[in-house]
């Protein structure tokens, strides 16, 4: 066993703490990684707060992970000792249904789902009704910690381009962003619209404009219209009824990365016909479509979850060749709960990364 030691919450009201626990040697065809850099995702707080009520505690959040390649096991051909590389969003899948064979795991539709990489399988409720988990185990801990053990199959080749601290959030922020322009075919000279500016909106902004869009942010605050001024897209008031008004129609393609429930109705009614808005941030029930705005102008409302394993590699290429990332605010492990609380507010431009040094330092705090 591996001797580990990372940041947890044990249950929802728990603020995170210093946790050791001991990680499984890795396999002939694992990696095993010292982590440099962990992004800070909202869905980290949804997840150690049980936001989504499937919270296994204790837990260790993190899936934007970055690090060094530190051991290899005799199969693994993809990566090498000292490689730079990085872990996101999932850490295994079934590896045999549909979805899986087709290079979609973050689709996967076997019995448990893919495997997070924290909290478990997506699907742990499988085990009550099947007597079987697949993976193994209930649990598994994330990327606020020292060291990680994976698959070479989740694990991503950082290129070199790229500073390890921006790439870590372009691992979830970026990836899930960019498997939707992709998907739904973004290109030069189309409009786009992205409906809340922080983390995943910062870098679904950036994406599309460097695919070629002409881009409109909408968000709730003024100083966020600066902020897309200095980014060369445009800003808009989403409370400003007027402005909405005037972009009626306007949009080839919207996506909405707003991280919890909100309104999308004032966002169909800027499709053209024949488009799509995206939901590509909130998880929970959203409030009801008008499907006469949607049906009048055969419009689609959709949604799209993380991206597969070949698009996190390709945004991250991408990114590389466009010299484009994240804005990022490197902080201590130490600060984590501070975090939370200014991610909480929208005090964060756009995505706090953690030096995961700065752990040894909890051995006399």
């Amino acid at each position: 066993m591996i001797d580990a030691r990372g940041y947890s919450a044990a249950d929802a009201q728990s603020r995170l703490s210093l946790f050791r626990f001991e990680r499984e040697e890795g396999g002939p065809h694992d990696v095993t990684i010292d982590v440099l850099y962990c992004g800070v995702c909202h869905s980290d707080i949804h997840q150690a707060r049980n936001e989504w009520k499937n919270t296994v505690y204790p837990c260790v959040p993190g899936h934007e992970v970055v690090g060094r390649v530190s051991a290899v096991g005799a199969n693994v051909t993809r990566h090498a000792l000292g490689d730079l590389v990085g872990v996101g969003c999932m850490i295994d899948s079934c590896r045999s249904c549909e979805p899986c064979t087709s290079a979609e795991e973050n689709y996967c539709e076997g019995p448990n789902s893919w495997l997070a990489t924290y909290n478990g399988p997506m699907v742990p409720t499988s085990k009550a009704t099947t007597g079987e988990n697949m993976y193994g185990r209930d649990n598994s801990y994330g990327g606020y910690s020292n060291v990680i053990v994976v698959s070479e199959k989740f694990v991503l080749s950082i290129p070199a381009a790229l500073k390890p601290e921006v790439a870590a959030p372009i691992l979830c922020a970026g990836a899930t962003t960019f498997s939707a322009l992709k998907y739904w075919g973004v290109s030069k000279g189309q409009r786009v619209g992205v409906v809340g500016f922080g983390g995943l909106g910062d870098m679904a902004a950036k994406l599309a404009k460097a695919m070629g869009a002409d881009v409109t942010v909408f968000t709730r605050t003024s100083e966020k219209l600066q902020e897309a001024a200095r980014f060369g897209v445009t800003g808009v008031l989403e409370h400003d009824t007027a402005a909405l008004q005037k972009l009626s129609s306007a949009f080839d393609f919207i996506i909405s990365t707003v991280p919890e429930r909100h309104d999308v109705n004032p966002f169909v009614k800027l499709l053209k016909r024949g488009s799509t808005l995206c939901v590509a941030g909130a998880l929970e029930p959203m409030s009801p479509v008008n499907n006469q705005d949607v049906a009048f102008h055969r419009r689609s409302v959709a949604g799209s979850l993380i991206a597969s394993l070949a698009d996190t590699q390709e945004v991250l290429e991408f990114c590389a060749e466009h010299a484009i990332g994240p804005d990022v605010e490197v902080i201590r492990m130490q600060d984590i709960n501070a975090a939370y609380d200014r991610v909480t507010r929208g005090d964060v431009r756009f995505r706090f990364v953690i030096d995961m040094s700065s752990l040894t330092e909890s051995e006399i705090e």
